[in-house]
């Protein structure tokens, strides 16, 4: 609702300013591009200006040139169509590519060409300018918080994963129920997807937004959380698959695991599920507040799937010596829990993110940083 006002409210402006500024009766340009440039955040607002204004600008230039050329005929018309739609893409205006061809034709067609050439660019720049000023007097919201809980949402998600699953096996889970696992931790991808959309809008509201002070480290923080969280997603996925290969039917149709192993393996997981959940706690709250419990709570979730997990490798061994042909199986399920665990780990966190600061701090500090910077930049 609030983006819907700032768009009416940026259109109604930018029109009524190209009224005072240009001899146009109707300008409608100018609310067409403050539509177009108030996005959600300040840096799309700008960035979308830009390339607005340049394809534009682009496709005024080769309308002037070809109607002092040659004029508006059909195949001259082709060709302009044709020339603009590559310059577009010459400078990488984007979406505004076709906005060249538009303004190249809209120009050529008329009976004072540079007349309404320079009124098209001048309202363009109003209704850019009015876009931008708009977004930089009423700073956008900033996404953080949602991506946030969109990271401790998908989190959530495959802490519920492991905890069916080690509840299932400690209910003698069969091969049905394992395949529902495998079905059910490939279904997490569509999630990762959603909260990468969820971490894109936030990383974007931060950029040149007057109300974020630390909008870098926030970046970090969450960027590397569905990072890790995207691993474990894949070696959770590897963990199932490995388990609906122990469960495929045999003889006699038994438990996956008698009752003491699957009483291990399920505690295994209702710790490795902790931690899981309590990761996604931690990346909400290093972003906020309380980041100190969420690591204690995270910490101790890891000791305690160490621990189980070190039991468990013993019955397996047992086990493996009573049916040689599972053995891979049995190391697969230990390697992948392991992989969890290591993924999850306190210490290796918080070193990967102070070096990333450090490395951010120095690169920000170096000579000619800005000047590389605006040089990498599409």
């Amino acid at each position: 609702m609030v983006q819907t006002v700032r768009s009416a409210v940026g259109a109604t402006i930018a029109y009524q300013a190209a009224l005072w500024l240009t001899n146009e009766p109707a300008p409608l340009t100018a609310p067409l591009t403050a539509l177009l440039v108030v996005q959600v955040t300040f840096y799309a607002t700008l960035t979308t200006g830009v390339r607005r204004a340049v394809s534009v600008v682009g496709g005024v230039l080769i309308a002037i040139g070809f109607g002092a050329l040659v004029g508006l005929t059909w195949w001259s018309l082709g060709i302009l169509i044709l020339a603009s739609l590559v310059t577009g893409h010459f400078l990488k205006v984007d979406e505004f590519v076709a906005e060249v061809a538009i303004s190249a034709m809209l120009v050529l067609g008329v009976a004072h060409q540079a007349a309404a050439a320079w009124d098209r660019v001048l309202e363009t720049l109003i209704g850019a300018a009015v876009g931008v000023l708009l977004n930089a007097l009423f700073a956008p919201p900033v996404f953080l918080r949602p991506a946030g809980e969109a990271v401790e949402d998908l989190a959530c998600k495959m802490r519920l994963l492991l905890e069916r699953i080690g509840e299932e096996l400690g209910q003698g889970a069969t091969a049905d129920q394992a395949g529902s696992w495998l079905h059910e931790a490939r279904r997490l991808n569509s999630e990762i997807a959603r909260v990468d959309a969820e971490l894109s809008r936030a990383e974007e509201s931060t950029r040149l937004n007057p109300r974020v002070r630390h909008g870098m480290q926030a970046r970090i923080v969450l960027r590397s959380g569905l990072d890790t969280l995207e691993i474990c997603a894949v070696v959770l996925r590897t963990l199932c698959r490995s388990l609906s290969d122990l469960a495929r039917p045999r003889e006699g149709y038994p438990p996956l695991y008698d009752e003491e192993i699957a009483a291990g393996v399920q505690e295994v997981l209702r710790h490795v599920a902790d931690a899981v959940d309590n990761f996604g706690r931690l990346i909400t709250a290093q972003v906020t507040a309380g980041a100190e419990r969420a690591e204690a709570q995270l910490a101790r979730a890891l000791t305690e799937g160490r621990a189980a997990r070190a039991r468990v490798a013993r019955l397996l061994r047992s086990e493996t010596d009573r049916d040689v042909e599972r053995w891979e199986l049995h190391g697969a399920l230990l390697a992948n829990i392991d992989r969890l665990l290591d993924e999850l780990d306190v210490e290796k966190r918080s070193h990967w993110l102070a070096t990333e600061f450090d490395r951010y701090t120095r690169t920000r500090q170096a000579p000619g940083a800005l000047l590389h910077r605006i040089r990498r930049r599409p």
